[in-house]
C-alpha cells in the first residue's frame, strides 16, 4: 500500500478559462493551474481525479 500513496499524476491546462463556469474556474485554481499550458504534478487521489473528470474539456493528463 505504501507504493500507491506515492503515485502522482501530471495535469496540463490545454484550454483557456474564458467562457467557462465559475465553479470550473475555481476547480482549475484548486489544481494549481494558472495559465495556459501550466503543468502540475499532483498526488493521485480520488479528490484530484474528481476534479480532473469535472474539467475533462480543459485539462489533459500526461504520463
Amino acid at each position: 500500500m505504501a507504493n500507491e500513496s506515492n503515485k502522482t499524476v501530471k495535469v496540463r491546462l490545454v484550454r483557456g478559462l474564458r467562457g467557462t463556469q465559475a465553479r470550473h474556474r475555481l476547480s482549475v485554481k484548486a489544481l494549481g493551474l494558472n495559465k495556459l499550458n501550466d503543468v502540475r504534478e499532483l498526488k493521485d487521489s480520488p479528490q484530484v481525479r474528481g476534479l480532473i473528470n469535472q474539467l475533462h474539456y480543459l485539462v489533459r493528463v500526461e504520463d
